[in-house]
């Protein structure tokens, strides 16, 4: 079983927010494949497919994201997973607007919803997706732009970066997290 989890902030009023691409990237894939995130628990919506006779879960944390631990922990706890097991989703400052990149660990970087996987997981070693949403420009401020939506200007590169998260997602419910990093590694 291996688990991909989208992090971001429930509800309308966060649906198009760069602090919300977790959540893009699984809307997409589980539209790809035709699959419904509609089950509730875990304090997330989730749903378990079967791809290549792997179960996959995807999972969307409605605890906002800087809880996004609460939801996590428990959801591996149920279905014992391992920390190999599974994927998060996730936005990045640190990162030009649409560049991904996966890695194995790594510290929180500021960012509230990894830093409560690390606290509730107990490691900083668990496979990362991160999507670039740059730093703010002009004097906004961390909040007001991670919680606000991406440029007209930025949108093909967010959605060129959700095509590429999407295709690493689906590469990694049949390869081993190491050769996906290599092969989609921008």
């Amino acid at each position: 079983m291996k688990c991909i989890i989208g992090l971001g902030n429930p509800g309308r009023k966060y649906e198009k927010t760069r602090h919300n691409v977790g959540f893009m990237v699984l809307d997409k894939l589980a539209n790809e494949h035709s699959w419904n995130i509609n089950k509730s628990k875990f304090n997330g919506l989730y749903t378990m497919e079967t791809v290549d006779q792997t179960k996959i879960v995807l999972l969307k944390p409605q605890t906002y994201m800087n809880l996004s631990g609460e939801s996590v922990r428990p959801m591996m706890d149920f279905y014992k997973l391992a920390i190999d097991d599974i994927l998060v989703v996730y936005d990045d400052l640190d990162l030009p607007t649409g560049k991904v990149r996966l890695r194995q660990k790594g510290g929180h970087g500021g960012h509230n919803g990894i830093r409560s996987m690390i606290d509730h997981l107990g490691t900083k070693q668990f496979n990362r997706l991160r999507i670039g949403i740059d730093r703010p420009v002009n004097q906004v401020s961390v909040v007001d732009h991670v919680l606000g939506e991406f440029y007209k200007a930025q949108q093909p590169l967010v959605e060129e970066a959700i095509d590429h998260a999407v295709a690493a997602c689906n590469a990694w419910m049949n390869k081993p997290f190491p050769e996906v990093m290599n092969d989609f590694n921008q």
